[in-house]
């Protein structure tokens, strides 16, 4: 079965993992330090702070900014963790429609939806493809309000040569075992504010001061104590995680690189399929080609993605809008495009390591289903 998608790992990530399972500090320690800093400098940011999870990231980013009783004007078109961030921080999510190219949270929507409550708009960079920041950092500055990106398909795409995570206040990152920096599980928040990051660091590790690692590198003498500022979480990101971290960022570029080669490769053999629309890549954005959605016409979508499955390849949904969820049903209101074209939407497989025999596959088979209907 060809999967929707799959890590790249090789003996680079096992290596890396041997050297700490040797020196026996896998906790949070050095290796989080250090993926730390080549991260903010990957990013073009003053602050990376690791945690356990973009989750944990879009929680912390939102509870920093003391959002309780508040609004947070967010996506639909998302994993649930993206908005369940917000009901975490006692915030109300008002959902915005999306654009129908890209998938993308609308700016014309996001206008009219503020209110004298709205103190944060979360974007999701869907699939990779960066949402229109231009248009969304004017809107929030104007109004004093804070942008947090999710940019959990994110990692390495930039938009008008600003690397994503780098353009709003908070940038949130996942390093889950399917993302284009996969760690296993693991998150990474960045941002300029130093007092911003001096409270996310705290709140990571439950309120304490110092990490054990810094006790014991900077206060040998004293390496038990600590003070207790705050409550905080424990959610931060351990050594394990990070030395994946660092490995998967140097072949960062290659494996996008190869996920946009896969892309362009898709695109052209799929150009001629009337029934079926391809993903699109705007002016001024490099997508980090996390995912390949396509849209195909309502009533094919079941047929196709069963052929598929005959043929052992995969396929998914991203995503069921949100504000559809029974949970979130207090919160809903109507949106046109994302009501409606989800039940367009299939997730074809995408990942570096495909072999020119499973991309050839995953075409001809398309191609195949094509001449059936």
């Amino acid at each position: 079965m060809i999967p929707v998608f799959k890590p790249s790992y090789d003996e680079r990530e096992i290596n890396a993992l041997r050297e700490i399972f040797k020196l026996g500090w896998i906790g949070l320690g050095p290796k989080t330090k250090e993926f730390e800093d080549k991260f903010s400098e990957f990013i073009g940011v003053k602050h990376s702070i690791g945690v356990n999870s973009c989750t944990a990231a879009l929680h912390l980013a939102l509870t920093i900014l003391n959002i309780e009783g508040s609004e947070v004007i967010t996506s639909p078109m998302t994993f649930v963790s993206s908005n369940h961030a917000i009901l975490y921080s006692k915030a109300t999510p008002v959902f915005a429609d999306i654009q129908q190219d890209t998938l993308n949270i609308d700016p014309n929507s996001v206008k009219k939806l503020i209110t004298n409550k709205t103190k944060a708009i979360l974007v999701v960079h869907y699939g990779g493809h960066s949402c229109d920041m231009d248009e969304i950092m004017n809107i929030a500055t104007s109004k004093g309000i804070v942008v947090i990106e999710d940019c959990a398909h994110g990692c390495g795409g930039s938009y008008k040569k600003r690397m994503l995570g780098s353009i709003g206040n908070i940038g949130c990152f996942s390093f889950h075992a399917v993302k284009n920096l996969a760690c296993g599980d693991g998150g990474m928040i960045t941002l300029n504010d130093d007092k911003w990051a001096k409270k996310l660091r705290s709140l990571r590790w439950l309120g304490i001061d110092k990490d054990t690692w810094s006790r014991n590198e900077i206060d040998k003498k004293y390496s038990w104590y600590y003070t207790v500022e705050e409550i905080g979480y424990k959610c931060h990101m351990n050594d394990i995680m990070a030395v994946l971290g660092l490995v998967q960022l140097e072949k960062l570029e290659y494996t996008n690189r190869r996920r946009k080669e896969i892309t362009r490769i898709y695109n052209k053999e799929f150009a001629s399929i009337h029934w079926l629309k391809t993903p699109i890549e705007k002016a001024g954005i490099d997508s980090a080609n996390h995912n390949y959605v396509v849209k195909i016409a309502k009533d094919k979508r079941d047929a196709f993605t069963e052929y598929l499955a005959s043929k052992d390849i995969s396929t998914s949904v991203h995503y069921f809008p949100n504000h559809l969820y029974d949970v979130y049903k207090p919160y809903y209101r109507k949106l046109p495009v994302a009501e409606s074209v989800w039940k367009e939407i299939v997730t074809l497989p995408l990942y570096p390591d495909m072999t020119d025999s499973d991309i050839s596959k995953v075409i001809n088979t398309v191609k195949e289903f094509s001449v059936k209907i």
